[in-house]
């Protein structure tokens, strides 16, 4: 397990906006109402532990600029460290009682990712990460998935929503040419639990579109620091700005972005 001030930083600001998410999540499955009413109550759940993530680490590391899913962008006095937070990763899972939801708070310094913890308050299960200390789960050291065949593997995707029906004809090209190549594909609807789910080795790879920074920052850290390999779903290097990412073992990433390439 990483015990540095950062990481205790990190973790302790994720675990103290959790409590509200786990004490919203047992309401809202009993908000059986119009749409209306479990939205505005997830929103509500979402600013909560934006604030309190917010409060936390601006205590600790003061100064340091913020990316925010709900906020948007802080600036800070401190131009070299900028924070990437998602309060609550997997809103429509929390909105329908699926306790597969998860905070991300990733730390920025000089343009890269130096640390990572995605917060699952569902289960209590943490993942934590630091630039060249390793990738931890449940304090238990984290490597990706060994497998080297596509058909032995079993892949994560997301699936892009209502509001990206423009996004539908591309994912349904590219999911039909990979389901045809693996044992099966799943989708969780967490791109932060999906990572981490590579990063253990549970998935052997993941894609998805349409993403933000502050969804995939920590992961991809948690991912490489498992022995894993991450670029953008085009094989791209910043995808952090694109918002795509595939992942997985060298040998699956590799085989996996050419399966996207062939479904174009």
């Amino acid at each position: 397990m990483i015990r540095s001030a950062l990481m205790t930083v990190m973790t302790g600001a994720a675990i103290k906006a959790g409590r509200g998410l786990k004490r919203d999540f047992g309401e809202i499955g009993n908000l059986q109402v119009s749409m209306k009413g479990p939205g505005d109550f997830v929103s509500l759940a979402d600013q909560r532990a934006e604030k309190i993530i917010f409060d936390e680490l601006s205590k600790a590391r003061p100064g340091y600029g913020f990316v925010m899913e709900e906020s948007g962008v802080v600036e800070g006095a401190d131009k070299s460290h900028i924070w990437h937070v998602d309060p609550l990763d997997a809103t429509t899972n929390f909105l329908h009682a699926i306790p597969m939801f998860a905070i991300s708070i990733a730390l920025e310094r000089e343009g890269q990712i130096v640390a990572g913890v995605i917060y699952n308050p569902a289960n209590d299960e943490m993942y934590v990460t630091e630039k060249g200390q390793g990738a931890f789960g449940d304090n238990r050291r984290l490597r990706v998935a060994a497998r080297r065949e596509l058909s032995q593997s079993l892949i994560g995707c997301g699936i892009p929503h209502l509001g990206k029906a423009e996004h539908h004809p591309r994912f349904k090209a590219e999911l039909a040419t990979v389901m045809a190549r693996v044992v099966n594909v799943r989708r969780m609807g967490c791109a932060a639990l999906d990572l981490a789910y590579v990063a253990a080795g549970r998935f052997d790879a993941f894609w998805e579109r349409g993403l933000h920074s502050w969804d995939i920052a920590a992961g991809a850290l948690l991912i490489r620091e498992a022995g894993g390999y991450v670029s953008g779903a085009d094989n791209e290097e910043n995808f952090l700005e694109t918002g795509s990412i595939c992942c997985g073992n060298e040998t699956i990433h590799r085989q996996l972005l050419a399966l996207l390439a062939e479904a174009k």
